[in-house]
């Protein structure tokens, strides 16, 4: 009787869900035919690309699908970001101050200070969940950058994961950058690696391939989506096809001086900048192109040429997707932006790099190495970045590069189309505008609002103000409130066309000091973009009231204290997150654990043990990895003997093999790296206890072997450490690997 009981009990409530679901998709369905269709949204967020880029906003690299989604729409030409990545992003999602929501800096440089935990929090719910709650499919494609270090495991915790922030799939990578030939890859929570048996493979390629597959399953009129494509070029390492790249030789062969100068002359003929705007004198810092030897020039021409390659690459990968909008009748009835994350980055430094994780070793660059590397910029066997001087002509026409306040670091091309909701074709719009301004804009726009309370939590406000009046018409009022900058220690405030900025005085290619609080200039930015005429001391009274301004909307936005960058930040981010822990151990194989809570080999004596059966006929492959071909360690079996090899930097690859082969059956294979000197010391090979061979380690990796490449136990991903092709799985059975640490 109770079972039946029970039973009855069970029906009831399935019939009562029955009912509720019934109700809610004849509601659903009431609504549909009652309200018109909601637009479908792509937003494709670049990466370092500045200002004077595009050829849509005067630049020199042809982007003609950028240009298309602008002769259907608009150009916003005062577009403002936060001069950094995984603030402007946070921003962009949330609607909110990047303080506000805890990301005052990128997630590898996080603080116990509100502003810049890394973690944004519930009350600062992102538009892509309200979109979701409305009924829109959401997709994340690329580079995400906004989960702390060690949350990016494939055991989670996933509560600021793409999913947890509103996106139904998410396919990218989770870093601030990647290798765009062999990637560290998350197809929603697991770890792939796309790049292996597929000769040629290329991440925008693939990224663009997703994107197309995602819009081909919504038929036009079918489920709305939402698509976020956030391709990591034109980041560093600066990777595209060679025909891409070949496209480009000779372009630049005139410099960056005429390059900046060339842009200007087009952006005043395009109305892209009044009349009046005048480029900001070259920092001293930066050389004149025409006092680099011939050996110089041709150097750094080819890195500028490869920049554009990967430009033109990522805005090929755009077209595709538009292709197949249109294809599918969807393209006119879809929100269009295309926008970039920050300036063009100037921390290739004075010479450009071959190895971006050399500079971050504080390891310095020579020409001779980039002259010797040419043939593979851009390419799988280079992870490079151009020199400082090209940022600044990408600039054009603002004052330094991403990190800093200055319209070069903060000021991006922003494009905007709808052609069934957007009027106005090829049109200009100057008014001044901020990446926060960009969730209430489209909330706006697909007739929605951020609501009070989102998932049971209690809503902050938006930062941020819709635009929509200025899509409709150019002369539109704009009673836009303050809005301040701050990044590493520079700061900004903008209010109704003044602009106040106080620079740190740290270059971005200077990884060991922090800022100074510099003196505040003043300029008037509706007139002055290029920041070339101070008016500070012309006009006190004005520049006192916006320092003040800056004060009350920092302290109202949780931006103090005023925090650097370093390297030694990351250190000491990496000794927090080991702790106290000395032994490590892993069973099996495992796969994506971020370096930063691997175990902190780095310039100390340590052994790593791994118990293994060797079948009859022996075993090969990796027993435990840390980094690849770039920097990084591997212990493993090849040709029937222990291996071990430690990358420094892609300058040289040290490797220790065994005398003895390795036996069939249960065996226990370590190596003991003993420290002999900073950052250099012996390693000796062990099989079942036995001496088995040893060999000097002379110069190993002080500080980071990668963003995105990971601890692996049993198999290596991306690239590979020592002298084998990923991933080369163990063949055996790996029973356990353990690392010890072995003194201070």
């Amino acid at each position: 009787m109770r079972r039946r009981l029970i039973a009855l009990g069970c029906l009831a409530a399935l019939l009562s869900c029955s009912r509720a679901l019934q109700t809610r998709e004849q509601a659903m369905t009431t609504s549909e035919e009652t309200s018109p269709p909601k637009p479908n949204v792509v937003v494709v967020l670049l990466d370092d690309v500045g200002f004077g880029h595009l050829s849509s906003f005067g630049g020199p690299i042809p982007t003609p699908n950028i240009d298309r989604v602008a002769a259907r729409g608009l150009r916003y030409t005062s577009f403002h970001t936060t001069a950094l990545c995984s603030p402007t992003r946070a921003a962009l999602l949330t609607g909110r101050n990047h303080h506000a929501v805890g990301t005052g800096k990128i997630t590898e440089l996080v603080s116990d200070e509100p502003g810049y935990t890394g973690r944004i929090p519930t009350s600062a719910a992102t538009f892509v969940e309200i979109f979701r709650q409305h009924g829109y499919a959401t997709y994340a494609l690329g580079k995400w950058h906004n989960t702390p270090v060690e949350d990016v495991t494939p055991n989670g915790p996933y509560d600021l994961w793409p999913h947890a922030l509103g996106f139904d799939r998410f396919y990218g990578f989770m870093g601030g950058q990647t290798n765009q030939w062999a990637p560290n890859v998350w197809d929603d929570t697991l770890p792939i690696d796309p790049a292996v048996g597929h000769p040629g493979y290329f991440l925008d390629r693939d990224l663009g391939d997703h994107a197309i597959a995602y819009v081909a399953q919504h038929g036009k009129d079918r489920q709305p989506f939402l698509l976020y494509i956030a391709t990591g070029s034109a980041h560093a390492p600066h990777h595209a096809p060679r025909e891409v790249i070949d496209r480009n030789i000779g372009r630049f062969d005139a410099g960056w001086d005429v390059l900046r100068e060339q842009t200007l002359a087009r952006q005043k003929r395009m109305g892209i900048v009044p009349e009046e705007t005048t480029l900001a004198p070259r920092p001293e810092e930066i050389p004149a192109w025409s006092s680099l030897s011939p050996r110089e020039k041709r150097a750094f021409a080819r890195m500028q040429e490869v920049f554009a390659g990967a430009v033109e690459y990522a805005d090929e990968q755009l077209g595709r997707v538009l292709d197949q909008l249109e294809k599918t009748q969807q393209l006119d009835d879809t929100i269009v932006i295309v926008t970039s994350d920050n300036g063009a980055s100037g921390e290739g430094g004075l010479i450009g790099l071959t190895n971006v994780f050399q500079d971050v070793n504080g390891i310095p660059t020579s020409l001779g190495e980039i002259e010797r590397a040419l043939d593979d910029l851009g390419g799988p066997n280079a992870i490079n970045h151009y020199p400082a001087g090209w940022a600044l002509a990408g600039n054009t026409p603002g004052r330094y590069w991403k990190q800093s306040t200055y319209e070069g670091g903060v000021r991006d091309p922003f494009v905007i189309s709808w052609p069934n909701g957007i009027e106005a074709r090829g049109g200009i719009r100057s008014r001044f505008t901020h990446v926060v301004d960009v969730a209430p804009t489209l909330l706006d726009l697909a007739g929605l609002a951020m609501p009070g309370e989102v998932n049971g939590v209690r809503q902050m406000p938006l930062a941020g103000e819709s635009f929509v009046s200025s899509l409709r018409a150019a002369r539109a009022p704009a009673r836009r409130p303050p809005q301040y900058f701050e990044m590493f220690g520079n700061r900004a405030i903008w209010a109704d066309g003044w602009k106040a900025v106080s620079f740190g005085g740290r270059m971005p290619w200077d990884h060991e000091s922090g800022f100074d609080a510099g003196p505040w200039e003043l300029f008037r930015l509706d007139d002055d973009p290029g920041e070339s005429r101070d008016l500070a001391a012309r006009e006190p009274e004005k520049l006192a009231e916006l320092e003040a301004l800056f004060d009350r909307e920092a302290r109202k936005n949780r931006v103090f204290p005023l925090e650097g960058a370093s390297v030694a930040l990351v250190r000491e981010n990496m000794r927090r997150l080991a702790g106290q822990q000395t032994t490590f151990r892993y069973e099996g194989f495992t796969r994506g654990t971020p370096e930063v809570l691997s175990p902190p080999v780095k310039n100390r004596s340590h052994a790593i043990v791994a118990r293994v059966h060797v079948y009859d006929g022996g075993a090969e492959g990796v027993l435990a990895t840390c980094g690849g071909r770039f920097g990084g360690y591997a212990l493993y079996v090849k040709d029937g003997r222990l291996t071990y090899a430690h990358d420094y930097v892609g300058l040289e690859r040290y490797v220790v093999t065994s005398t003895t082969r390795v036996p069939t059956g249960d065996v226990t294979l370590a190596v003991v790296f003993e420290k002999t000197g900073e950052n250099a010391g012996r390693a000796r090979l062990f099989i079942d206890g036995d001496a088995a061979g040893e060999g000097d380690i002379p110069h190993t990796v002080p500080i980071l072997y990668s963003a995105t490449e990971t601890f692996d136990t049993g198999l290596d991903t991306a690239t590979a450490a020592g002298d084998y092709e990923v991933p080369f799985a163990f063949t055996g059975r790996l029973d356990s690997v353990t690392v010890r640490l072995l003194g201070d």
